[in-house]
């Protein structure tokens, strides 16, 4: 017997190893690892024993009494705890070895493969194997090898699941293994090809093993992806390092659709088992497959996994003709589109190379083959919809998902897989995006999701064309989209928008090219439309729609926060015209170039759509119009002509088809440029042809088809020759082929064209040779199929991607303009949001009045506020003004009611409260934008006011709520400053009311009427409308009003007045008369708030006032709030403006304008208000026009018995000690005393104490010219001596007035303040000629006056006037004799003198009471001789000339002989002779001039009648 012999070379496989190297794993016990792999030896050994086969001894020669199988296993259990080196040192193929043996062998029964496979799992899932160790790649390719060429025996159905569910595991273990990145890409391709069949195999058997092995192959593929990101970063990704990459980078355009890894008979079977598994007659569409490729592997290592009892074993012998074979048979049907682009240069990688892009790129390939399926039918131009098994299809595009979420951007830095994404796999997307299924609808649109995020800037057009021809037109259900389809649609849409940029991204880059259809408009109106229920109730496509806007409109608030949201909104205008064809932007990454760029070129967008519309009614004057906005040169040109028909959405394609045909030389040299814009480069030429008459409708004229068609095959061979000999050719085969579409399509057509009519009639074309026969035979099918519109459809719905369609979009994606990447700024939020707001309001409108649920009341809460949030943030005043009408409608609050039903309703009402909260956060937030709206608030506050549901303090201002009383009067807020004993309403009493009061109301029992007790419903009820009522903040609006832009201000003011309505004279209700109250109190105290703004309030709420005032006849609640708040307005405001101090004095000229019953009812409360005005701010009353307006005030009131006392109290304030008296208001002041010194209501008393002020103002007027001459230049001490001279003058003329009062106490101290005055103004300097018209205004006028008074008058009505003639004469005698130094200079001094003198003889000859006064007759003689003596002793009166030419002193004599004959002898003896002689003189006709002796008094006639003159 001989020995088991070690296996040749394992002892020389163990190779040496640092005794520091790291322990691979987490098992550092060598031990540890050999009694496990032991266990797994021993676990393989006893199945194997179990069977007959392997349980005796092995009689076969060579003296091996046991299985190689068996020995080999017992060998390396003998060997495992031999070995003492690391185990990352010892080769894994040693331990590996013998268990993958068992698993290749065809001897080995179902279990004991199974046993086998979960010791190689084991071994994998222990981490022993990792890069580090010893012939890794080796070891994971041998691994991979043996498990994909799996032999067993399958005794029955349920074993074969077991082993190919270990299958799975272990390689999928393989792909985990930290050894996975050694793998070659032949290996990683072999891996999965070996999954998908499992997959397949088991579609008809276990339902758990085909969800174990989809679960599986999702898993390898996100193991392989998710590596793509470190490509780059290693050294082995690639062949030859950098260099093929860069030769990847460089044919990216151009690679067939291999699976490199698994040989051609393979790839074969492999996607026929695909199509076998499929619908009847599918079609599976293989594309440019590489046959001649050359595989390293051996052939018998890539078997199949069938088993013996597989009734239907994979093929496993396929020869290069039966590959030939099977894949004609599938091309054989050509219904399927052909692939473009996928032949060409082999890429041709190493298949042994560690595996990276090239394994990618391959089964990326290999996933989106499978979904090349299509109807034998194909799509008709209507269709929507696509028939097929749905598990192939959604089982690869969840593949294809995870493929990408793990690619993610790395995905971009490898042009070939990017390519296959932007062309194959978009392609099927679009085809399967209108798929019946919601499934592979829902998955087509994940897949788009996660192309948007991570590759936006590289699928451009393709994303357009989605939202364009998939999502918009499944999500209207319009287009024969079910249900499903639409909701599902309608979730992948809701899922974009939530996507932070995406709609910033739509509308900069499609919304904003020319070239572009308007992707965020349609999406925004979309949703709109779809959240907006007509005659139906709410669903859940309706909530979906909504919870899209809201997520746009919210995206949009929060980008607010991130700034660069400019204050000024500067509108886009074209200066001079450029090619708007041609604009393009400096940088597309930088929002300081890109965002003025794209705003221009959404101007332009938008003027062109006008331009349109206007050359749909008339070209010529459409294209007039373009060239006033200087988008077309002032004079045409064909190119600018044709771009704008080339680049033009919404032309009328039957006039751009007639234009295009005319034979004038402009319209021809426009069809040519017109042409040029089209790139017909590798394309075919029906597909061009397609494409060109998409654009517009082909005349129907034979010789306008021929021009167009003409110029259309000269580009076409210019760009496009391929066989084509001359652009002749191509001429002729267009016309054939336009005559073909019309033959095949046109239903009066009955004898059809067949392929050989067509071939035939072709003939000798190509410059006189044929062309070739596949080439006509694939047009005629082409055409037959797919037929040519020639009449393409007008208007903008979504077409529907045609293949031709889709090649155009594929050339147009190399040249459209970079993808503009937005970020989290408001940059173009504010053109987003004027487009979308009026649309988003309404939808959200409906939907909150349709909701029923509280959440679904939230969302669109939080919609309006965002909506809110954006209208202020950028200026849209009009949307914030719809937004609150809209709102204000839900609050109930303006459904007309009775008194309790509301409050109740309120409570209950869910959607109104939260309406109602809504708007006055709005305007408490957003006030600054509010314009129009601030009536509809208003009118909510009215309701509310109505209802008695306000806070107490709504229209409190500021400044005075540090005195604020919890108390309010009848409920209603206080805001006048009157003491409450002087706040009587002449209205009708107010109702309770106030938050407090209406609850009170609700708790009390009518003592007349018993109420029931409310219920807790009720209770609860309005405990709800207090609380919502406190929440919403209302006296905010008013008190922080002084916040509010100036615009918003004026515009609130407005409201309140409109409010109020205008006042009508007798005619208004008690309601309405307590709402206008209401609205004056709150417009008071906005202006109370806004003190520094009064300048823009102030016109608006005088006016109102004012016609408060004019129109009102009776005492009532409004007339006392107007005119008391406009005293307090005065009252707040003048000590911070002074610049409007007159204004604000002025208005208070209304108070005169009161009807007397008015007045007479407020005269003292009146009167105490401007009291309190004037000793609060007479300081601040500068102007004259200002004190004119008190003064006039405080004047009336002193004939009001009431008043008189108050605003005598104020005028003392002003005048006492001349504290506040100035040059402005010292004449009003003077004559408004002269009035409290006449009245006769009070008592004689106050007259006094008037003119003592009137008296005691002169020392101010003294004060002024000594401080004036201190500090003014000669010129104005001049000018103001002349003014203090003036203000003097109406002084004492005043008194002279009250010196004629019927009161002798009145009247005699008048006249003594008169002499205070005349006889104390030394200090003022009046002028000689102002003295001389006192003497003749003042002091004769006066002297005159009374006299006349005591011969004219009874003693009843002026008693003791005797002692007032002589007090006058006193006055007059030391008048006169003070001022005597400075008269007697004067020219007219003798007929001043004379005046005295006159007035002296009428006092010594009145009779007082019928008689002559004794006492007149005793001073008036002894006050002439004093005067006489002064004159005397002064040389003032002397005779002169003894001639008698001397006329003062003659005259001075004839009046005093008439007064008393003896003074002249008293007062000159040494006259006494002389006079003697000169009466003798007379008696003998002397020398005395006759006119002297018959009229003595003839000059002081002519004086005094000069005086009464200058009275009058």
């Amino acid at each position: 017997m001989g020995r088991l012999k070690l296996q040749p070379g394992i002892s020389d496989a163990i190779e040496e190893e640092p005794e520091e190297c790291d322990v691979a794993g987490t098992y550092s016990n060598n031990s540890t690892l050999a009694c496990m792999i032991n266990s797994e030896i021993g676990a393989v050994l006893a199945v194997m024993r179990r069977n007959a086969r392997w349980g005796g001894r092995y009689m076969s020669g060579d003296d091996q009494l046991e299985h190689s199988l068996i020995q080999s296993l017992k060998v390396l259990r003998r060997q495992i705890f031999l070995w003492h080196h690391q185990w990352n040192a010892i080769n894994p193929a040693l331990y590996l070895q013998p268990f993958l043996d068992v698993i290749r062998s065809d001897e080995a029964g179902a279990t004991i493969t199974s046993v086998a496979l979960s010791s190689v799992y084991k071994i994998l899932t222990l981490d022993v194997i990792d890069h580090n160790t010893v012939s890794a790649e080796d070891a994971m390719h041998s691994v991979i090898d043996s498990v994909t060429s799996c032999r067993f025996e399958m005794p029955d159905a349920s074993s074969e699941e077991v082993v190919l569910t270990k299958i799975l595991q272990v390689l999928l273990a393989c792909m985990k293994n930290k050894a996975s990145v050694m793998i070659s890409n032949q290996h990683v391709c072999n891996i999965v090809n070996t999954c998908f069949r499992i997959v397949h195999q088991t579609g008809t058997k276990s339902e758990l093993l085909q969800q174990i092995a989809r679960y599986t192959l999702h898993e390898l593929v996100r193991c392989i992806f998710s590596h793509l990101q470190d490509v780059d970063n290693t050294d082995h990704t690639l062949v030859n390092g950098s260099s093929n990459l860069k030769r990847e980078k460089m044919q990216f355009t151009d690679f067939p659709i291999v699976l490199s890894s698994i040989p051609i008979m393979k790839i074969v079977s492999l996607r026929c088992l695909c199509v076998a598994g499929m619908g009847k007659g599918l079609v599976f569409v293989t594309g440019g497959l590489n046959t001649d490729y050359a595989y390293g592997s051996r052939q018998s290592e890539n078997g199949s996994l069938s088993s013996e009892y597989d009734n239907q074993p994979l093929p496993t012998n396929f020869s290069p003709n039966a590959t030939s074979a099977v894949t004609a048979t599938l091309m054989e049907e050509e219904t399927a589109i052909p692939i473009s682009g996928n032949e060409g240069v082999p890429y041709n990688m190493h298949l042994t190379e560690p595996y990276g892009v090239p394994c990618m790129l391959e089964i990326f390939s290999f996933l989106c083959s499978l979904l090349n399926v299509v109807e034998h039918t194909g799509m008709g131009p209507r269709s929507n919809t696509i028939a097929f098994d749905e598990d192939v299809p959604l089982f690869s595009l969840t593949l294809i998902n995870s493929a990408i979420e793990l690619g993610g951007p790395s995905i971009r830095r490898h042009p070939r897989l990017l390519s296959l994404i932007q062309d194959e796999l978009f392609r099927n997307l679009m085809q399967f995006g209108l798929s019946m299924s919601p499934l592979i609808l829902s998955m087509v649109c994940s897949i788009v999701l996660n192309l948007y995020h991570h590759l936006r800037t590289e699928l451009k057009l393709q994303i357009e064309a989605f939202f364009s021809c998939v999502i918009l037109r499944l999500a209207q259900g319009r287009h024969g989209a079910s249900y499903q389809q639409q909701e599902v649609a309608m979730e992948a849409l809701v899922d974009f928008c939530r996507q932070k940029t995406f709609m910033v991204d739509m509308y900069a880059n499609f919304d904003c090219d020319i070239t572009c259809s308007n992707v965020f408009e349609e999406l925004a109106n979309l949703l709109s439309r779809s959240a907006f229920p007509v005659n139906c109730p709410l669903s859940a496509m309706h909530i979906l729609a909504l919870d899209g806007l809201t997520a746009v409109i919210q995206g949009m608030a929060e980008r607010i926060s991130n700034g660069s949201v400019s204050s000024e909104y500067s509108p886009v205008s074209l200066e001079e015209y450029n090619p708007f064809w041609m604009v393009k932007c400096e940088n597309y990454s930088d929002p300081n170039h890109w965002v003025s760029f794209v705003r221009r070129r959404k101007y332009i967008k938008r003027r062109l759509m006008i331009g349109a519309d206007h050359f749909n009614r008339d070209p010529k004057k459409g294209l007039e119009f373009l060239q006033g906005r200087h988008l077309l040169p002032d004079k045409l040109d064909p190119q600018s002509v044709a771009c704008f028909f080339r680049y033009t959405a919404g032309l009328d394609k039957n006039l751009v088809g007639d234009f295009l045909g005319n034979h004038d030389e402009f319209c021809v040299q426009v069809l040519h440029e017109f042409t040029r814009t089209f790139d017909f480069q590798h394309m075919n030429l029906d597909t061009a042809l397609r494409l060109f008459l998409e654009t517009f409708r082909l005349p129907g004229e034979s010789q306008k088809i021929h021009r167009v068609l003409e110029a259309f095959s000269e580009r076409y061979y210019e760009q496009s020759p391929l066989i084509l000999a001359n652009k002749d050719a191509s001429l002729v085969l267009s016309y054939s082929m336009i005559m073909l579409n019309t033959d095949q399509h046109n239903v009066q057509v009955k004898k059809k064209m067949t392929e050989e009519d067509f071939i035939r009639n072709n003939r000798h074309i190509n410059g006189g040779n044929d062309l070739p026969r596949e080439f006509l035979s694939e047009i005629y099918h082409s055409i037959c199929k797919n037929e040519i519109r020639t009449t393409p459809e007008q208007g903008s719905g979504f077409p529907e991607m045609t293949p031709s369609r889709w090649i155009d979009l594929m050339h147009k994606s190399r040249k459209t303009a970079p993808f503009i990447v937005s970020d989290s700024k408001a940059y173009l939020d504010h053109d987003m949001f004027a487009i979308m707001s009026g649309p988003t309001i309404a939808s959200i409108s409906v939907v909150f009045d349709h909701a029923e649920h509280e959440e679904v009341y939230q969302t669109c809460i939080d919609g309006f506020l965002a909506i809110a949030k954006i209208s202020a943030c950028h200026h849209l005043e009009d949307v914030l003004d719809d937004l609150v009408v809209s709102l204000c409608k839900f609050t109930t609050l303006l459904n007309p009611s009775s008194v309790e039903e509301p409050l109740l309703a309120f409570g209950d009402d869910m959607k109104a409260r939260m309406a109602t909260l809504t708007v006055f956060t709005i305007a408490n937030s957003y006030g600054d934008y509010i314009r129009a709206g601030w009536r509809n608030i208003l009118d909510c506050i009215l309701r509310l006011h109505k209802l008695g549901l306000l806070p107490a303090r709504v229209a409190s201002d500021a400044a005075e709520e540090s005195e604020f009383s919890p108390e309010t009067v009848h409920g209603k807020p206080v805001t006048n400053s009157l003491p409450s004993a002087h706040m009587q309403s002449f209205g009708t009493p107010r109702r309770s009311s106030g938050l407090m009061g209406r609850f009170s109301q609700l708790l009390s029992l009518d003592t007349e009427e018993p109420r029931s007790q409310p219920t807790e419903q009720q209770l609860a009820a309005h405990q709800r409308t207090l609380q919502t009522i406190q929440k919403c903040h209302i006296e905010s609006i008013f008190t922080e009003s002084k916040f509010l832009q100036t615009e918003s201000l004026l515009q609130l003011a407005k409201a309140l007045i409109w409010a109020a309505g205008r006042p009508q004279k007798g005619n208004s209700t008690p309601e309405d008369e307590d709402t206008a109250v209401f609205c004056l109190e709150l417009l008071i105290a906005i202006t109370l708030n806004n003190r520094d703004r009064i300048g823009i309030l102030w016109q608006g709420v005088y006016e109102h006032i004012s016609n408060i005032v004019q129109t009102t006849v009776m005492p009532c609640a409004l007339v006392e709030k107007a005119v008391f708040g406009l005293m307090r307005i005065c009252q707040r405001l003048l000590p911070y403006k002074e610049n409007i101090a007159d204004e604000l004095l002025r208005s208070l000229q209304l108070v005169l304008k009161l009807d007397a019953r008015v007045a007479d009812a407020y005269c003292e409360q009146i009167t105490q208000e401007v009291s309190r005005l004037v000793k609060a701010n007479a300081s601040h009353i500068r102007s004259q026009l200002g004190w004119r307006t008190i003064t006039s005030l405080l004047s009336i009131t002193a004939r009001h018995i009431e008043a008189s006392e108050a605003g005598f109290d104020a005028l003392l304030f002003i005048m006492s000690d001349g504290s506040h008296l100035l040059p402005a208001n010292y004449v009003l002041c003077i004559d408004t005393a002269r009035q409290f010194a006449e009245s006769r209501v009070g008592q004689a008393e106050r007259s006094v104490r008037a003119l003592d002020l009137m008296a005691g103002s002169v020392t101010c007027l003294a004060e002024w010219t000594g401080a004036a001459k201190e500090a003014m230049v000669e010129e104005q001490v001049s000018k103001f001596s002349h003014d203090i001279g003036e203000m003097w003058l109406r002084l004492v003329q005043g008194l002279r007035k009250v010196s004629l009062d019927q009161r002798e106490e009145v009247r005699n101290h008048a006249l003594f303040s008169l002499q205070r005055c005349l006889t104390g103004a030394d200090g003022i300097h009046l002028p000689h000629g102002l003295w001389l018209q006192c003497f003749d205004l003042v002091i004769f006028t006066v002297l005159d006056d009374l006299l006349e008074i005591a011969q004219g008058h009874s003693q009843k009505d002026y008693r003791n006037m005797e002692g007032t003639l002589i007090f006058a004469m006193k006055l007059l005698s030391e008048v006169f004799l003070q001022l005597l130094p400075d008269l007697s200079q004067l020219t007219t001094f003798c007929k001043l003198w004379l005046g005295v003198l006159s007035r002296m003889e009428k006092y010594m000859k009145v009779k007082v009471r019928g008689k002559r006064s004794e006492k007149l007759q005793e001073t008036v003689p002894e006050l002439l001789k004093n005067s006489l003596h002064v004159m005397k002793t002064r040389g003032i009166l002397a005779q002169r000339s003894a001639l008698g030419g001397d006329s003062l002193w003659e005259l001075t004599w004839l009046h005093v002989n008439n007064i008393s004959p003896s003074l002249r002898v008293e007062v000159f003896p040494e006259q006494d002779s002389e006079h003697s002689l000169h009466e003798q003189g007379e008696s003998a006709g002397g020398l005395v001039p006759d006119e002297m002796v018959s009229n003595p008094s003839s000059e002081t006639a002519s004086y005094e009648d000069a005086g009464t003159a200058d009275r009058s």
